[in-house]
């Protein structure tokens, strides 16, 4: 899911929600973005109308940028469907099955995805992913401290 239209990429967030409302078929993105809404019900409510970026932020308790938080969701959720980077299956198999949680393994994979990006960013270069995959397996290996 890649668009250099921040705007017709945030669509997608707004008309996979209001498809699940209607019941209306979902294509494979969408599905993903509604199964991120479901995880936050916390959300939910931002995309409900299509407001500007500014008013859905301005919604949250918090200072997630709901679009980003939603979009490492699906990020994490492609990468496990496609075991890219190469390991990142095992590693994903690894947490969920040590913490039972299948919501916190996800977002643990999602710090380590953001910490990568940032890094990436910062030096200008593409995301390593032998790097993202060492982060992974540095989770430690005890229950979790919070969800």
């Amino acid at each position: 899911m890649w668009s250099a239209d921040r705007a017709a990429l945030r669509g997608v967030f707004y008309t996979a929600w209001r498809h699940f409302r209607e019941h209306a078929p979902l294509d494979g993105v969408e599905a993903l973005v509604v199964e991120a809404l479901l995880a936050h019900p916390e959300y939910q409510d931002l995309f409900v109308d299509t407001p500007s970026f500014a008013a859905a932020t301005a919604q949250t308790t918090s200072d997630v940028n709901p679009f980003l938080h939603l979009g490492l969701h699906i990020a994490v959720a492609e990468q496990i469907a496609t075991d890219r980077p190469p390991g990142v299956i095992a590693e994903w198999q690894r947490l969920e099955g040590l913490w039972q949680d299948g919501h916190r393994a996800r977002h643990a994979m999602m710090e380590c995805l953001e910490e990568t990006l940032w890094e990436a960013q910062r030096q200008g270069v593409a995301p390593d992913d032998a790097a993202y995959i060492e982060r992974l397996r540095a989770i430690p290996k005890g229950r979790p401290q919070k969800s």
